[in-house]
């Protein structure tokens, strides 16, 4: 891991995803959680102040970066929920099969490097009545928007710790065997290729 990517970058996306635009994402998503839940790709813990103490038992915290993790915990230990943070990738979910109520991802899915096995992960360790509560950017619907998109991505990813902005949400979440049952999308305030958003819940079909 070079400097930019151990000492910038974790500040970096620290920095751009608590921004006030995506703040307000967060706060639609990540208070629906219920029961035993795993948030995949925690980074800094800004999704912790969201959660309901008085509807989660408890948090499993997965996140890949350390220094983002170490974040996260200074994060957890204001909260009054129990949480456990774990440092692994989504791909290799180191926890047994149909634990958790509720997954919550945010602006992770853009940057999983095997999203669809990710999203595979998440199927084994869900509950078979459990779902998943996501709010991520992504493909935008406008032709002249997803064009820049599709140009700037080789770029964007290598200086973003591998964040993709024109993935396909709702597509990978159906491929991979998920229902959708309330998908809402809109551009947030911010430079447009960056800023079409999706979220909502999802379920094994």
């Amino acid at each position: 891991m070079g400097f930019y990517s151990k000492y910038i970058l974790p500040k970096l996306i620290n920095c751009t995803c608590s921004v006030s635009t995506v703040s307000r994402q967060r706060a639609k998503i990540v208070p629906m959680a219920k029961g035993k839940v795993l948030e995949i790709g925690i980074g800094s813990g800004l999704n912790l102040p969201f959660y309901q103490k008085d509807q989660v038992k408890a948090i499993w915290g997965l996140e890949p970066q350390g220094e983002l993790l170490s974040m996260a915990r200074e994060m957890g230990e204001t909260q009054d929920i129990p949480i456990r943070f774990l440092q692994a990738s989504a791909e290799e979910i180191p926890l047994d099969k149909q634990q958790f109520d509720t997954i919550v991802i945010t602006y992770t899915l853009c940057s999983i490097p095997k999203a669809e096995q990710a999203l595979q992960e998440m199927i084994r360790v869900l509950k078979p009545n459990g779902q998943v509560l996501f709010c991520e950017h992504g493909a935008a619907p406008d032709p002249a928007v997803l064009k820049w998109q599709n140009r700037i991505n080789p770029i964007w990813k290598r200086v973003g710790g591998g964040c993709n902005l024109n993935r396909d949400i709702p597509g990978l979440f159906q491929a991979a065997g998920f229902h959708i049952p309330n998908l809402q999308t809109m551009y947030i305030p911010g430079w447009r290729p960056a800023c079409f958003n999706y979220w909502g819940n999802a379920i094994i079909k």
